[in-house]
């Protein structure tokens, strides 16, 4: 009787484990998780990064079309002209020209009288 018993209970564990999830897919009332910037969030021009507040997380593509000094260069868009600081360890050996179209992804940085973009991540755009 423990044989059949056993044997039964194995049957019915191979057959659930093989199961697969109907419910829900949605997992975003999972609360802690990545709260900041996205790359599917959408890209915002040059012109309209000028208006943002500090520290507003932007995504923009353009070219940089000039090296300014250290690790400051100027981005532009069509919608204008803006200065982007780059880190060296944020460029992970990725080589770009001023006819290269790339995506940044960072920070707004206002100062007294000045809006620059403090990049965090750099792709080039196929």
């Amino acid at each position: 009787m423990k044989k059949l018993a056993i044997a039964t209970f194995m049957i019915l564990s191979i057959s659930t484990a093989s199961a697969q999830y109907l419910g829900p897919q949605d997992d975003q009332n999972i609360p802690g998780g990545y709260k900041g910037p996205s790359l599917s969030q959408s890209i915002t021009t040059v012109k309209e990064a000028m208006t943002l507040r500090d520290d507003a997380y932007v995504k923009m593509r353009g070219k940089i079309v000039k090296h300014s000094h250290k690790d400051k260069y100027i981005f532009s868009d069509g919608t204008g002209d803006i200065t982007i600081e780059i880190d060296k360890e944020k460029w992970r050996g990725l080589s770009v020209d001023a006819d290269d179209l790339v995506e940044i992804v960072g920070e707004v940085d206002k100062d007294w009288n000045s809006v620059e973009i403090d990049v965090d991540y750099i792709t080039k755009v196929q």
